[in-house]
């Protein structure tokens, strides 16, 4: 644009800032020898039977669309599997396939924020949501969760932070950068604020699969919260399906046929090809989910071990794939800590500020890079550290 020319974007797109990760993505891929555990994808290919369904999908020329809220048996086998989570939806009327969580989330805020609501977001939490709520015309609310509570939310931080007079509030457990989880006991003081303040609660419950200690307990099996709840999950990180977009939304009959008509206009159906991937993934790779999570495991149990010695205090994050240290005594700015050692030591790890103000002096460690990986990741940090 030339000097003085009106610019044709929208108020809503230029003030929206790039993602905060990509910067450091970008810096590392114009370094050699680098070492990132910032990405939020396993390094597992998807399981061979999914990846052989979608194949003969293709060869059987599968490739029109599909209803737009997915293929009907699909549906049925995700109502079906949610159950392991005591969740009960109706395939035809509560169900949306989408393509990939992150759509389902986008479609629930356009479908339920109008210009001016306001939608309590917890923080430290996923890059997105913030962004979501703006594109709908809305404002989002900052709730600080805590490193001292091990980033549960409370509801005592929903109160200070003024949720009350919200119309919406999000939910991530677990949590996306810190890992942290939430007991049924501790879901239950947020649902009773949810209750008592009337907001309908959008729970991105993605990483559901990977909780390394206790069983994943959604908010919406809570009493009077599943009429007033949005649960969205999928099939990328479980079944490292990232690449295939694929997720799905669970809720109130009105909330997803709503959901639905703004699909229709925006995305019309999610990738056919993947659907009958998730189809297989969902009858047959339970073992090979299983084999995933305990890997993931061994190498949470590794890095939180490896951060500790290093004196850099990491609470024991229980779910998702990431942890969430504090930088080392000496470093306040975690993206200065960040910057540094990518440049230093060619390390890639994302600043804690990037996910909200509670992030601050933090950093997001993925585990999802394979063991020999984050061991060479964590002598260098230790060097890093040491020298500094």
């Amino acid at each position: 644009m030339t000097e003085g020319t009106h610019s044709p974007l929208s108020k809503r797109a230029r003030e929206t800032p790039p993602s905060g990760i990509r910067r450091f993505f970008e810096l590392a891929e114009e370094m050699d020898d680098i070492v990132s555990l910032g990405v939020g994808e396993p390094d597992f290919s998807a399981p061979w039977a999914a990846r052989s369904a979608a194949i003969d999908s293709l060869e059987r020329g599968r490739t029109s669309y599909t209803a737009n809220r997915g293929r009907k048996d699909l549906r049925e086998r995700i109502a079906e599997h949610v159950t392991r989570y005591d969740l009960s939806y109706e395939p035809d009327e509560e169900i949306l396939v989408t393509a990939g969580a992150s759509e389902a989330v986008d479609l629930a805020m356009r479908a339920l924020v109008d210009p001016g609501d306001t939608v309590a977001v917890p923080q430290p939490s996923y890059i997105s949501y913030g962004p979501t709520v703006t594109f709908a015309g809305g404002e989002a609310l900052p709730v600080q969760t805590r490193a001292e509570n091990d980033f549960v939310l409370t509801y005592e931080d929903l109160e200070r932070a003024g949720a009350a007079d919200a119309e919406t509030l999000v939910l991530c457990y677990p949590n996306n950068p810190t890992g942290a989880v939430m007991t049924r006991e501790e879901l239950t003081e947020v649902a009773e604020f949810a209750r008592e303040h009337d907001l309908v609660v959008l729970s991105d419950e993605i990483y559901a699969a990977l909780r390394y200690e206790d069983e994943h307990v959604s908010i919406a099996t809570l009493p009077g919260m599943r009429e007033r709840t949005v649960v969205f999950n999928g099939f990328s990180k479980a079944y490292a399906m990232t690449g295939m977009r694929l997720g799905y939304a669970l809720g109130p009959a009105e909330i997803i046929d709503a959901m639905n008509r703004i699909h229709q206009y925006t995305m019309l159906s999610a990738p056919t090809t993947a659907q009958f991937a998730a189809i297989e993934a969902l009858e047959s790779c339970d073992d090979a989910v299983e084999e995933m999570r305990q890997e993931f495991d061994r190498r949470r149990k590794f890095v939180i071990s490896r951060f500790n010695e290093l004196g850099m205090d990491c609470f024991e994050a229980k779910g998702a794939f990431y942890v969430f240290p504090k930088c080392p005594p000496g470093w306040e700015d975690d993206e200065a800590f960040a910057e540094a050692l990518i440049r230093e030591k060619r390390v890639a790890l994302v600043p804690g500020r990037v996910f909200g103000e509670g992030g601050n002096g933090h950093l997001r460690v993925s585990y999802a890079s394979g063991m020999s990986e984050l061991k060479e990741a964590l002598n260098r940090i230790e060097s890093f550290v040491e020298s500094n």
